[in-house]
């Protein structure tokens, strides 16, 4: 039997307010954790983005605020500004009750208009953990009335270093008060936080749906001996021409040192990155979307304020730490039914991950070689031969007529055809050109056999924090609120 949102608990008005914005039907982690928020107790969800989770701890916080009392009741903790946006958006979307407060508190912005806005009062604060502590310690935020606090995206904060700023938090917070952590992993620093200041929790998992075989193709290239991961990536660029791609990297320094060889390469591609100011993210956010950028090089964390639906291709340039992320990683693409492709470079000393991976997604992955320059033109005369079919067929073919004719008198009309798809090829050729050559591999990838008690080290010991705590240089990607599981069926899209 489908479960509604009436029969967790909440309102009828809220209820009929949801039906309004197209969520009939909860999801999973929403059917767990919302009757257990609703009745005060503390819990635990493990839950992956996409699974619904802003809404599964924002909607039992909307239903149960005192919109009459403008003092703060919720302190929602995140890992970036990008992701503290989205949700104090999806909050509002949640509510329509005009004199619900919400306000958004991170680096970057005036720290002087925060401070007004919380002078004239709001019941919510949603914010990253540095300027929230830059706040307590000015005594402008004050928690004495707060009744619920979340961490969301709890994993991120630790890996961002935030995890004593959220242990400080959390200290000056009431000791009577309502808890959630949500979570995409539970490493122990989350666990011993879970520990020490969540009471008797209840915890609630939800499976991140498997990528599947169907939708993503899942293709890895080994870097030969001698090449580097750029050189490498670029004829995989070339024969596969993304429509739409979103490049993993590790580093903002990687980030900038890639976007510039492929821009010099002659691609549509950017960089995102915590170097970024807030308007210059928003800016090829919208880019991105539009098409006017086809390809992203972004960090991992930065990546998840990317709320893109049309996701071609996703690369793996660089591994992640962990397996689960790249399960999140080649989610973003092939959704809503349609095909997608992620791409993984390895180096020959990154087989153990591969192994982790192939383990996870429960299958073996294509070893795929280096592109040719033969098949690279093979492939770029396919889609010129496909472009001049579209030609053929259009309005506009008419008015070049009276230049073939006068040509014909002098030239074989097959002969100016060949030389005007010359013409529009060698405009076309990008400034990298594949080598003559398909490039050996290193040696076989073997799968080694690991003993099951080296299974659980998939993660590296977390970076520090660098820089002031006020401007946090990651970024996320969740959605406004993430979109339901296949259960739920939209009356819109978001």
């Amino acid at each position: 039997m489908t479960l509604s949102f009436q029969s967790l608990g909440l309102s009828e008005a809220a209820v009929h307010h949801l039906e309004k914005l197209g969520f009939t039907a909860p999801t999973t982690i929403q059917t767990q954790a919302i009757p257990e928020l609703l009745a005060g107790r503390d819990v635990v969800g493990q839950s992956q983005t996409g699974t619904g989770k802003t809404a599964a701890f924002s909607l039992p916080i909307v239903e149960q605020i005192d919109t009459d009392n403008r003092v703060l009741q919720a302190l929602i903790l995140t890992p970036t500004r990008e992701l503290a946006q989205q949700v104090a958006d999806a909050i509002r979307d949640f509510s329509d009750n005009r004199r619900l407060g919400v306000l958004t508190v991170y680096g970057g912005q005036s720290m002087e208009r925060q401070i007004r806005e919380l002078k004239r009062g709001v019941q919510i604060v949603v914010g990253t953990p540095g300027r929230v502590i830059d706040l307590l310690d000015r005594g402008d935020l004050k928690l004495g009335s707060i009744r619920w606090v979340v961490l969301d995206e709890a994993d991120e904060m630790l890996s961002m270093g935030f995890i004593d700023d959220v242990q400080k938090i959390l200290d000056k917070a009431p000791v009577e008060r309502q808890t959630a952590c949500f979570s995409a992993t539970m490493p122990p620093a989350i666990r011993d936080l879970v520990n020490k200041f969540l009471k008797s929790p209840v915890t609630v998992t939800v499976e991140q749906p498997k990528a599947t075989p169907n939708r993503i193709d899942q293709r890895v290239y080994v870097v030969p001996r001698g090449w580097t991961k750029a050189k490498t990536l670029q004829p995989i660029l070339e024969l596969e021409d993304p429509e739409s791609a979103l490049i993993y990297v590790r580093t903002r320094k990687s980030a900038a040192e890639l976007t510039s060889q492929l821009q010099a390469a002659g691609h549509s591609v950017d960089e995102y990155h915590g170097d970024l100011s807030q308007s210059q993210r928003e800016r090829l956010l919208s880019r991105f979307r539009a098409g006017q950028v086809r390809w992203v090089v972004a960090t991992d964390i930065a990546a998840r304020g990317l709320d893109v639906d049309h996701l071609t291709h996703v690369i793996n340039y660089d591994l992640p730490d962990q397996v689960e992320s790249y399960i999140h990683r080649i989610g973003r693409t092939g959704r809503a039914g349609k095909t997608g492709t992620a791409i993984t470079l390895i180096q020959s000393f990154e087989r153990r991950k591969l192994y982790l991976i192939e383990r996870k997604v429960r299958q073996t992955l294509e070893i795929s070689r280096i592109p040719t320059r033969s098949q690279i033109e093979a492939r770029r005369l396919e889609k010129l031969q496909n472009k001049l079919r579209e030609a053929l067929a259009g309005e506009r073919m008419a008015s070049f007529l009276p230049i073939v004719r006068d040509l014909s008198e002098e030239y074989e009309p097959l002969a100016i055809a060949a030389a005007a798809l010359q013409m529009v090829y060698d405009q076309t050729q990008p400034a990298w050109t594949a080598p003559d050559f398909e490039p050996p591999m290193d040696e076989p990838v073997e799968r080694p056999k690991i003993k099951r008690r080296f299974d659980k080290s998939q993660s590296s010991r977390p970076e520090k924090r660098q820089g002031s705590r006020t401007e946090k240089p990651q970024t996320s990607a969740n959605p406004r609120f993430e979109k339901p599981q296949t259960s739920v069926t939209p009356n819109r899209s978001r």
